[in-house]
């Protein structure tokens, strides 16, 4: 078969770009290779910038996110067990919605189903040919060889994925940090800790209050990578949990089984360009950031709203956004990924910190929470810069 666009990888900014592009009258057909319950089962963070939220909505996508969401007008930041609120509504016009990214990407599978997009599931050994030249996908399906010539390959297929091993070593920049300690995340049928997102530096580690909806709360810990699951029973979670939560919160916090628990890492990861002649990369097939400032769904719809653009001025015959994507997008992912690598390391203690270390990120934190500046940087960050 023949389209415009193929696209790899039907995560959020796969689903996304097809979309866009569907509306704007240029086939596509998305390559996943997971099942469709499977794409749906992850459990991701899901505090969205104004701006995607404006892109959502300007798309058609925006009705069961306007109703079921929560729009957060601030967040609290904590040290030493006390807190304090940064109002990001007050300090810059703006607020965030937390909507899980588990429903953003059912609200873009339902849509491409309305429209009758091509989503290939269970697409086995996917493969790009020609990205140089005269580009085609290859791919696998019910013990079948399918091929699929297009004029772009859009690679959504994310880190771990084939797209950017794809483009040339002696091409390819990558950088990359990893940190020395991972997410213990759970999952919780629970009432949240507090109306908004709580943040908290504590000389026991990080610690997050979060929620998906008013009966379902998401919890993080920092803790060892490596930890083994079955050491963290949910007593032993809760009790670590209330010790470097505000008191206040500690004290009333709704504790209950898990039904959801698993430790992630963190790393930043840039690679940069993101387009090789007839191939872009897009959302985490180009970037990784620290889910601390949950930027990573954002920079994947940035992404997918700056090549949705480049390709319809493309087929209307201008070819600027084409040839000044990658400039554009790493724009903004660079930045992004300072505000989640200052974040991680404000919020985080690592093993080099020392006391002097310790008592930086403190004193760092006392300056924040008595300076309307040091706010208003953070307020504008954590809403999302403009495109």
């Amino acid at each position: 078969m023949r389209v415009q666009v193929c696209i790899i990888g039907g995560g959020p900014s796969g689903l996304l770009l097809s979309h866009i592009l569907h509306r704007a009258g240029i086939e596509t057909i998305v390559l996943e290779r997971q099942t469709r319950d499977y794409v749906l089962s992850r459990i991701r963070a899901g505090v969205l910038e104004q701006g995607t939220v404006e892109t959502l909505r300007e798309h058609g996508l925006g009705d069961r996110m306007d109703r079921e969401g929560f729009p957060h007008g601030g967040t609290y930041v904590a040290a030493r067990n006390r807190g304090f609120r940064v109002g990001f509504e007050a300090l810059t016009g703006k607020r965030v919605m937390v909507y899980g990214q588990t429903e953003v990407t059912s609200d873009l599978y339902a849509a491409r189903d309305a429209a009758g997009g091509a989503v290939v599931h269970e697409a086995e050994h996917v493969a790009i040919h020609d990205a140089g030249g005269t580009p085609h996908v290859t791919y696998r399906k019910d013990g079948a060889e399918h091929r699929v010539d297009c004029d772009w390959i859009a690679g959504c297929d994310g880190f771990h994925g084939i797209s950017r091993k794809t483009i040339p070593k002696d091409v390819l920049r990558t950088v990359e940090r990893v940190y020395p300690f991972g997410w213990l995340g759970v999952l919780s049928r629970t009432k949240p800790a507090d109306d908004e997102l709580i943040y908290a530096n504590h000389a026991r580690g990080f610690a997050l209050a979060s929620m998906r909806n008013e009966r379902l709360s998401r919890y993080y810990i920092q803790a060892p990578v490596d930890d083994p699951l079955d050491k963290w029973t949910d007593e032993a979670f809760w009790d670590e949990l209330r010790r470097r939560l505000p008191s206040d919160v500690a004290e009333a916090l709704e504790t209950g089984p898990s039904i959801e628990k698993s430790i992630a890492p963190l790393r930043s990861f840039v690679a940069e360009p993101m387009r090789w002649n007839r191939l872009f990369l897009v959302g985490d097939a180009a970037h990784i950031v620290p889910p601390t400032g949950a930027k990573g769904l954002n920079l994947a719809v940035s992404d997918a709203r700056y090549l949705s653009e480049a390709l319809i001025a493309h087929y209307g015959g201008d070819d600027a956004g084409i040839d000044g994507y990658s400039d554009r997008a790493l724009a903004r992912v660079w930045k992004a990924t300072r505000f989640s690598w200052w974040f991680t390391t404000l919020m985080h203690r690592f093993p080099e910190d020392g006391t002097f270390g310790a008592r930086m990120k403190e004193a760092e934190i006392d300056y924040l929470e008595g300076s309307e500046a040091a706010q208003t940087v953070m307020a504008e960050n954590y809403v999302g810069l403009p495109f």
